[in-house]
């Protein structure tokens, strides 16, 4: 049968797989860090990351793969940050990792800010004020903020004492804050509050230290909190989030045919990612209920009163504790149509 091979053949062989090698040579390969377990049932952010690796390798034609590395296995907050503004890198970072380079981050996390998921899509996709967090970040460190990545709902109130329906009940309780800013939450409405670890909360509640804490539902199950508080409001305290960030230098020297295929992998991730995320926090909220948790969902005048006495603290912590000009809190307040608590 060889005798009767076209002498073509073989050449057209060889070019073809020095295309293929070629093309693989050109693949490049960029490193997407996060926090948390590569699980989808446990890390929200997980799901969008794995859903934006498909989705760039698809849309740029292989010309770039995500390489994926979860759990900080690539370093801790600030090492990572440090990592993407000085090589061709992404990064899906907290508070923690974007608050020291963009302090006027913190605005977003106004308490009782947002009524729904709607709200607070809208507010990131389309406001002024994080566009100029955009800006901020982009002229101070060269990092591009390319999407808000929500990593598990809003932010709700546990505690094993008695239902919470309104400020009024928090008085006498202690609870466990993450951070200076939820101390002064928990104070506003007469309650202490003080800063404990993650990986303590568990045994702070169960041995009273402290009755309760605010975590979004994908937490409370995490941590088998349900196992030691009895009660859970769904107050939709603050919008649980994360931010990707990726290095300017590298989005800007691709061809503009790849940065558009690029960016519309990550709306599509992103759009992916807070469909799984919404329906998947009703699925946990009617697991923690078979769990025996009372779940408590504010009246509309309790939520008003939540807002009215919990956001002067914050915007207090803000202005005196971080330093946050008082035009960044206007804008974003405007752009959540809350005009007027600046009035």
């Amino acid at each position: 049968m060889t005798r009767f091979m076209p002498k073509s053949l073989p050449a057209a062989c060889l070019l073809g797989a020095m295309t293929l090698a070629a093309q693989a040579q050109a693949a490049t390969t960029v490193n997407l860090s996060y926090n948390g377990a590569p699980d989808p049932d446990k890390n929200a952010v997980h799901v969008f990351a794995t859903n934006l690796q498909e989705l760039v390798a698809e849309k740029t034609d292989g010309e770039i793969e995500l390489e994926l590395y979860p759990n900080s296995q690539l370093g801790d907050e600030e090492e990572r940050m440090e990592q993407t503004m000085n090589s061709p890198s992404l990064n899906v970072a907290s508070f923690a990792g974007m608050s020291p380079l963009v302090p006027e981050v913190f605005v977003s996390a106004i308490p009782f800010l947002f009524e729904d998921f709607e709200d607070a899509r809208t507010f990131f996709d389309e406001g002024e004020y994080w566009q100029e967090v955009e800006t901020a970040l982009q002229e101070r460190t060269g990092m591009q903020l390319l999407a808000v990545v929500e990593e598990g709902g809003f932010l709700a109130f546990t505690n094993d004492e008695k239902p919470i329906h309104s400020p009024a009940d928090f008085e006498g309780l202690r609870f466990r804050a993450m951070d200076p800013s939820q101390v002064a939450l928990y104070e506003a409405f007469g309650a202490s509050g003080t800063p404990i670890p993650w990986t303590e909360v568990y045994m702070a509640l169960r041995t009273g230290v402290a009755d309760g804490q605010m975590n979004p539902p994908m937490y409370i199950i995490l941590g088998s909190l349900y196992e030691v508080q009895d009660y859970l409001t769904l107050a939709n305290i603050q919008y649980s989030d994360q931010f990707l960030v990726g290095n300017g230098a590298m989005i800007d020297g691709w061809d503009e045919e790849t940065r558009e295929a690029f960016m519309e992998a990550v709306e599509e991730a992103n759009v992916m990612a807070r469909e799984h995320n919404e329906a998947r926090v009703d699925e946990r909220i009617a697991y923690l209920e078979e769990q025996g948790m009372e779940i408590i969902r504010p009246s509309e005048e309790n939520l008003e009163a939540f807002r009215e006495q919990g956001q002067p603290a914050y915007l207090e912590w803000l202005v005196e504790e971080q330093g946050i000009e008082q035009r960044w809190i206007d804008m974003a307040l405007e752009d959540a149509g809350m005009t007027h608590l600046t009035e």
